[in-house]
């Protein structure tokens, strides 16, 4: 999975600002098109970690639930 780091979150602004203000040529604008598809891929890569550790509360049994509600008390 691909990581965000400030590097590419400022290198993303900065394209997005001189495309605002000048334009980009077309090394400018592979470049932009090649951090944005990574940076969402780090994104869908995030919220699909989050979305696995999801548990629904119906889906347990009695136990479980017990179970998991002492985890969160601790």
């Amino acid at each position: 999975m691909a990581q965000i780091t400030k590097e590419m979150i400022d290198r993303i602004n900065e394209l997005a600002h001189k495309k605002k203000s000048v334009g980009l040529n077309e090394e400018e604008l592979k470049e932009q098109k090649a951090l944005y598809i990574e940076y969402l891929a780090a994104i869908r890569g995030q919220v699909r970690s989050s979305l696995s550790t999801v548990k629904f509360v119906e889906d347990l049994t009695e136990e479980e639930l017990k179970e998991e509600l002492a985890k969160r008390t601790k």
